[in-house]
């Protein structure tokens, strides 16, 4: 028997997914059109313009901290099969490649995109560019996806921050579908484990609010593209995986092991001559998720020199919910409290 009441006039709905512990919902109805004649067009026009939607699905009390939302959108070219762009508590991002698993195996279970045993092809337009993803399918699941994401390049190996905490901290500004901050953990003196997780999203914050006025980023092919979103701190794994910890704002740790991340440090060691194209690396998120990274390329970014890296990770679809519009609802613009969103809420949410 539904629910629904005849008042549910105006409504979202979303599938609900995650990607080795890391939710990424996925918008699959209800929205409505936003301006834009491009992928990159209409996510900065959440970002400059109306980021009404963003914050309905993305705070409380329709949302929590832990959580990203991700917009299906028709392709703006020829080549993709959908589009789609990462809604978070800050903005609206480019790519995300937890994100981008879990699209991929929502569009193939829910047969928005055709699937094909043993592999799909599915082909994503996001602001950041074409991302072609192979999946491995099997009985009617999406047992794996791995993306052949956009070009990640470096822009400065050993960049030196200063902060008021811990010194003068060395990091790699790298892109890998979006820019990073790539610091070694052991420099804030923690190590990457469940039990320290508060204590690296609120020095992964603090470090991005200093990059800001210290490190200028720029893509130089996509306009728009020119702050660096992330800090992730990194350690080494004694079978060698690297350990990642991608802090996002306002206060919180990334559950998977971060694809744009894994893109980012791989790039970074290819820089290094650590990695040659066919070379496979190991990104293990702070609960113990895998993804497979690999070096299938190289090739430029305007002047810096590029890898073209391939992620492999897996998702599931663990639900759906549906939620309603209503204009009389006070916290239609939602809220957030610092008792779990941290202490840069405020930022956010101006009064928070």
């Amino acid at each position: 028997m539904s629910l629904r009441s005849p008042l549910w006039t105006n409504s979202l709905e979303l599938l609900l997914v995650h990607c080795q512990g890391e939710i990424g919902k996925l918008i699959i109805g209800g929205a409505r059109q936003i301006p834009g004649a491009t992928i990159l067009d209409k996510m900065n026009h959440i970002n400059t313009v109306d980021d009404s939607l963003r914050r309905f699905v993305t705070f409380e009390p329709r949302a929590h901290v832990a959580m990203s939302v991700n917009l299906l959108l028709p392709s703006t070219r020829p080549d993709a099969d959908w589009g789609f762009i990462v809604l978070q508590a800050d903005r609206a991002h480019p790519m995300s490649g937890s994100n981008c698993i879990c699209v991929v195996t929502a569009l193939l279970e829910t047969g928005r995109v055709k699937m094909v045993e043993p592999e799909t092809t599915v082909r994503l337009d996001t602001a950041a560019g074409l991302i072609t993803a192979r999946a491995h399918c099997q009985d009617g699941r999406c047992l794996s996806v791995s993306l052949d994401n956009v070009p990640a390049f470096v822009l400065e190996l050993g960049a030196r921050v200063k902060t008021p905490k811990w010194g003068t901290l060395t990091a790699d500004i790298a892109f890998g579908g979006v820019f990073y901050a790539l610091v070694d953990v052991g420099q804030v003196g923690l190590a990457i484990s469940p039990g320290n997780a508060r204590a690296l999203a609120e020095a992964g914050i603090e470090i991005k609010a200093l990059l800001k006025d210290q490190i200028r980023v720029s893509h130089p092919e996509i306009a728009g593209l020119d702050e660096i979103a992330y800090v992730m701190f990194r350690a080494q794994d004694a079978d060698g995986a690297v350990r990642t910890c991608t802090t996002l704002k306002p206060g919180r740790v990334d559950r998977s092991p971060c694809g744009t991340g894994s893109s980012a440090n791989l790039a970074v060691l290819h820089a290094r001559g650590e990695v040659k194209p066919g070379d496979r690396r190991f990104s293990r998120s702070i609960i113990g998720g895998t993804f497979t990274a690999e070096v299938i390329g190289e090739t430029r970014v305007g002047n810096c020199p590029a890898i073209l890296p391939r992620i492999t990770g897996e998702a599931w679809i663990y639900g759906c919910e549906e939620l309603r519009i209503d204009a009389a609802d006070p916290f239609g613009q939602g809220f957030a409290l610092s008792d779990s969103w941290g202490p840069q809420v405020g930022e956010l949410i101006p009064g928070a």
